[in-house]
C-alpha cells in the first residue's frame, strides 16, 4: 500500500484572489485577500515544517508543491484555455490535478491545504477507511436558503457554490440535490479518484458553468447568479453526483473550520485555518507539547 500527503502553496495577487463579480466582492475581499498572503508568507516555513513532521511521525511520505515550472505550464494552458478563470480558481485547479496526478503512482492520498495544520500523531490513514469513499468535508450548515432576493454574497460562499451546483445539475435533467464540499482536506483512494473523474469533459463543463453565469433562465434572482463562478467546489459535488462517487464526510475532529470562534477544542487532529490566525494555532500546538 502506496500512500503519499502532499501539499501546496502559491502565493497569488489580491486582485486575483476574487472574481470582483459586483461591489459587494470587491470592497469585502481585498482586505482578507492581503491577509492571506501576509500570514502564508509569514509562516510558510513552520506551516511546511508541521506537516513534514507528521508525515515523519506516521511514516508517510510527504510532498510540497510551489511556484515551479511544473506549475507555469499549468497555469500558462489553463488560461491558454479559459482567459476566464482567476489565478485563485487556476490554483485550485492544480491542486486537484496533482490528485489525479499522484494517484498514477499512490494508492491512497491525503490532500492538506497549505493552512491545513495536523495537531495529532495519529494517522489519518488509520483512522479513515478510504475503501469506503472519498473524505471530505461539507459546509452545508452554512448553505442560505433565505432571502435570496437580497443576499449579497461572495463567489466563494457556500451559497454560492450550492446554488450553482443546483443550476448544473437542472441543466442536465438531474437530481438538483447537492452537497456543498470543501476540497480543504481530502482523503481518497486512487479507485475513486480515477471514478471521480475531475477533468473529464472539463471544456463541456466550463462551457455550462458560463452559460449559466451568462444566460438569464429566470430560475435564480440576478444576485445569486451573480455568484456563480468556475469553483473548483462547485465542480466536485457537481462530478460526485453525475459519476456517483462514494463519499465519506469528515469530523469536526479531523477537519475543523477554524474561522470565527478563536477557539480550537482539545480533540481536534487537523485544524483548516481559514481565519489565518496561525498564532493561535501555535499557542495551541505550545499548551499541548505538539
Amino acid at each position: 500500500m502506496k500512500r503519499i500527503i502532499y501539499s501546496i502553496y502559491i502565493d497569488i495577487p489580491e486582485k486575483e484572489h476574487y472574481a470582483r463579480s459586483f461591489n459587494y466582492e470587491k470592497q469585502h475581499n481585498l482586505d482578507r485577500s492581503k491577509l492571506t498572503r501576509e500570514n502564508f508568507s509569514n509562516h510558510r516555513d513552520r506551516l511546511i515544517n508541521n506537516k513534514r513532521e507528521y508525515c515523519k511521525n506516521i511514516n508517510v511520505p510527504f510532498m510540497m508543491f510551489e511556484y515551479d515550472l511544473r506549475y507555469q505550464k499549468f497555469e500558462q494552458t489553463l488560461l491558454k484555455n479559459y482567459p476566464v478563470l482567476t489565478k485563485y480558481e487556476v490554483v485550485n485547479f492544480y491542486k486537484l490535478h496533482l490528485l489525479e496526478e499522484l494517484s498514477k503512482e499512490f494508492d491512497e492520498i491525503l490532500y492538506l491545504d497549505f493552512d491545513a495544520i495536523p495537531l495529532t500523531k495519529e494517522s489519518f490513514f488509520d483512522a479513515w477507511n478510504l475503501s469506503k469513499g472519498i473524505c471530505v468535508l461539507d459546509n452545508n450548515s452554512k448553505i442560505r436558503k433565505y432571502g435570496l432576493n437580497t443576499a449579497q454574497r461572495s463567489t466563494r460562499s457556500p451559497s454560492a457554490k450550492y446554488y450553482n451546483c443546483q443550476a448544473m445539475l437542472i441543466d442536465k435533467g438531474l437530481d438538483p440535490n447537492n452537497d456543498v464540499i470543501n476540497t480543504g482536506i481530502i482523503g481518497a483512494r486512487k479507485e475513486d479518484i480515477i471514478k471521480l473523474d475531475f477533468f473529464g469533459d472539463f471544456k463541456d463543463t466550463i462551457n455550462l458553468m458560463t452559460k449559466l453565469i451568462n444566460v438569464d433562465d429566470g430560475l435564480y434572482p440576478p444576485n445569486i447568479r451573480k455568484t456563480f463562478r468556475y469553483d473548483n467546489e462547485t465542480i466536485f459535488s457537481y462530478k460526485i453526483n453525475t459519476n456517483n462517487v462514494p463519499i465519506q464526510w469528515l469530523n469536526n475532529k479531523w477537519h475543523y473550520f477554524f474561522d470565527t470562534q478563536f477557539f480550537i477544542p482539545k480533540e481536534t487532529k487537523i485544524v483548516h485555518t481559514i481565519n489565518k490566525d496561525f498564532d493561535t494555532v501555535w499557542r495551541y500546538c505550545e499548551k499541548h507539547n505538539l
